[in-house]
């Protein structure tokens, strides 16, 4: 098969699995990096803005 219906097989396997830092399901396999806490791309933790006290 080819087009439209071969496209929706692409999605199948797991993309997500768990982190070996923070343990949440959010490290992305195929990018290498996680959503959660960054690991694979900063050895810092990722801290998003809405986490930071407003002065």
């Amino acid at each position: 098969m080819k087009g439209t219906p071969s496209m929706g097989k692409k999605s199948s396997g797991k993309l997500h699995i768990m982190c070996r830092r923070c343990g949440n399901r959010s490290y992305h396999m195929k990018r290498g990096e996680c959503s959660s806490c960054g690991y694979g791309n900063s050895s810092k933790m990722r801290k998003p803005q809405t986490m930071r006290k407003r002065k």
